[in-house]
């Protein structure tokens, strides 16, 4: 039988959702299972009726009885499809995290999600999520039944450690991945680190900012406003080898997000050794070993900058962080793992 998976946008957009969908995908193949890709228009979750209808084509294009994995960023927004096709389609939701908790949407913008994404995932016979933080929040917030929902984690690819963390060297150089999008909270990352002017540090944001050009703008100009122009580097979407050599250049990593359905650069982090000062937000405190990185509330500037100005002044935390990040990166899964436990749960989809 093929498995169909379908995803808003290009499967080779440097995403973390998207990272995961092509990862899982790839891995599924290997298994020997025969995976057809189809790709929606790109701006879902915000679709336009153009959009929608798209959608609706593509499952009534499609045998009856056959196994569809809808990505949770078009699936949630497309209700009316998913509620047409879900008696002769064995559909099965993949959410990263509920979209009605993206950061910077309005009150009705929210509730409309929320409204959409509930009465989609009615129509799902099973659900895949990327952390039990997710699961649990479907579970209480979404009516998703306990046993149809299953946990598969993102698998993280071996490393070596960064060279740039261990002692004697120049720093800190700080790290933080993720798109220009409100939700990453790099705007508090910059508004922590403006006290911290007078330490010799030097930050690198590594992520696209063409998905939100007005929060791309915005924090060009916060970093201009509070004279960071030479402290703070904004490279744009790196190809994976850049990135690679990103990593291994910095001393610590930071990630302000307001939420994380997982946060794989977290556990990319990880599997590199470095220490980690990052917040609360949904599946953070998951991910991040306890021991291995520095937690704060979301949106709270003054108790990250208090974390980050910790890690710059003592040698010997950012030592006992990296120790704890190394001995926590074996236990994390490689992506054969979750290509395993991702067929394991389409088995189990009725």
């Amino acid at each position: 039988m093929t498995l169909h998976f379908v995803l808003p946008g290009n499967i080779d957009r440097q995403t973390g959702g998207t990272i995961y969908d092509r990862r899982v995908v790839e891995g599924l193949r290997a298994r020997g299972m025969a995976v057809e890709v189809h790709e929606l228009p790109d701006r879902f979750p915000t679709p336009d009726a153009a959009d929608l209808k798209a959608a609706d084509d593509l499952l009534a294009s499609l045998p009856d009885g056959a196994l569809v994995v809808v990505d949770g960023l078009a699936f949630g927004a497309m209700p009316e499809a998913a509620t047409a096709h879900a008696g002769r389609l064995r559909l099965v939701a993949l959410v990263h995290h509920p979209l009605a908790l993206e950061t910077g949407l309005s009150a009705a913008a929210a509730a409309r999600l929320r409204t959409s994404e509930t009465v989609a995932l009615k129509a799902a016979r099973h659900v895949i999520v990327t952390s039990p933080a997710t699961r649990d929040s479907l579970v209480r917030d979404f009516g998703v039944p306990a046993d149809a929902c299953t946990v598969v984690v993102p698998g993280t690819d071996r490393a070596e450690a960064a060279p740039g963390c261990g002692e004697g060297t120049e720093g800190p150089a700080l790290l933080s991945v993720g798109s220009l999008i409100p939700r990453k909270g790099h705007d508090v990352l910059i508004e922590a680190l403006a006290p911290l002017a007078g330490r010799p540090w030097h930050l690198t944001i590594a992520g696209p900012g063409e998905h939100d050009p007005a929060t791309a703008q915005a924090l060009r100009d916060l970093i201009a406003a509070r004279g960071l122009d030479d402290r703070v580097t904004l490279t744009g979407a790196l190809p994976p080898e850049r990135l690679d050599r990103a990593y291994a250049a910095a001393n610590v990593f930071v990630l302000a997000s307001h939420y994380e359905g997982f946060g794989m650069v977290l556990t990319e982090a990880l599997a590199r050794g470095l220490p980690i000062v990052s917040t609360t937000g949904g599946a953070i405190p998951d991910t991040v070993p306890e021991g291995a990185g520095l937690l704060v509330p979301p949106a709270d500037a003054v108790a990250l900058g208090q974390a980050l100005a910790r890690v710059m002044d003592d040698a010997a935390l950012r030592r006992r962080l990296r120790e704890s990040a190394l001995a926590a990166r074996d236990a994390l899964p490689d992506w054969t793992a979750t290509a395993d436990r991702f067929a394991a749960a389409l088995e189990v989809s009725p």
